[in-house]
């Protein structure tokens, strides 16, 4: 086993003698594949007892092929274990009828028309805001903002934590105050600001990749070294942290998850509860199939998976 370039990131010998349960969050992505079959080698320990992958039933078909893949004979050591809390597609298009959904970041547009009245705030003497008068709007105002997200947590967090509470024998009893769970994170050294603690304190999490000093193309290379095939994007078909880039993939490369992803936007666009103005899936806020995704007018949609801190989507 190799050592680890950061020691320091490692769970202490003193940890590590309580722990009772190592388990590997599998996204089916490039990174958590790699830490899979890196502790198959034998290159990062101790083994885990197992891997659980939480289906958002939003993946693409092609992270659904290769979950198959892992979970066939003689490629993990461990039993990969599917849960899930619903089907994330399903609830999404019962919010936009009103429903009760868990949100995720998709984007709004909301316009103010010229001429419209906005009220003026100042603060009064307890530091609250009130009206203290209004004004006109001489111009059009278009805002676009991102919605608070919950997937991660409803969809991918939560029926994680009941298989853990469930394989340790504490579902439905009180929590240890020690810790007894370790759960191992595919985040790579490019994406460092996506570790998050533990906030279970019978759970601790680890992130062997850094331990080792390995970014996302360090990965590819280990793969790529022992010939194993090169893991999809593990990510919600519709999830509107996609890069233009990766749009554009699928719309030339995966026309069904495309079409798919082009009706649920055109499905969200009203409806949901708390919600003001229009619901896009991409940050531009306009129909997804009427986005520019052309190399020559590709402005470069920002990277935002670093918002996506708890390290859980898209490895």
């Amino acid at each position: 086993m190799n050592a680890p370039v950061f020691p320091a990131l490692a769970p202490s010998p003193e940890q590590q003698a309580s722990i009772r349960l190592r388990v590997l969050s599998l996204g089916a992505g490039v990174q958590s594949t790699t830490l899979a079959l890196m502790a198959a080698h034998g290159e990062i320990g101790p083994i885990p007892d197992c891997a659980i992958f939480a289906d958002t039933g939003w993946e693409p078909r092609a992270v659904y092929e290769h979950l198959a893949w892992l979970r066939s004979p003689n490629v993990l050591p461990f039993p990969v274990h599917i849960v899930s809390a619903g089907d994330l597609r399903a609830d999404l298009l019962a919010g936009a009828r009103g429903e009760r959904w868990a949100s995720i970041p998709a984007f709004t547009r909301t316009v103010t028309p010229a001429g419209a009245e906005l009220p003026v705030y100042d603060e009064d003497e307890n530091g609250d805001l009130v009206a203290i008068g209004s004004r006109i709007v001489p111009t059009e105002r278009v805002g676009v903002g991102m919605i608070r997200r919950q997937c991660t947590g409803d969809y991918k967090i939560a029926p994680i934590r009941r298989k853990v509470r469930e394989l340790l024998g504490i579902a439905g009893r009180r929590s240890p105050k020690a810790p007894i769970a370790e759960q191992w994170i595919g985040i790579s050294l490019d994406e460092v600001l996506r570790m998050k603690p533990s906030f279970e304190p019978w759970q601790i999490n680890r992130w062997p990749l850094i331990e080792q000093g390995m970014t996302r193309l360090d990965c590819l290379r280990w793969l790529d070294r022992h010939d194993y095939p090169l893991p999809p994007k593990s990510a919600c078909i519709g999830c509107p942290f996609h890069s233009d880039d990766h749009w554009r993939r699928m719309r030339d490369r995966d026309p069904e998850a495309w079409a798919d992803a082009v009706s649920v936007d055109a499905a969200i666009r009203t409806g949901f509860r708390g919600i003001r103005g229009d619901v896009y899936l991409h940050r531009s806020a306009v129909p997804l199939d009427q986005v520019d995704l052309s190399t020559d007018g590709d402005r470069g949609q920002l990277d935002l998976w670093p918002n996506e801190c708890e390290g859980l989507c898209g490895v």
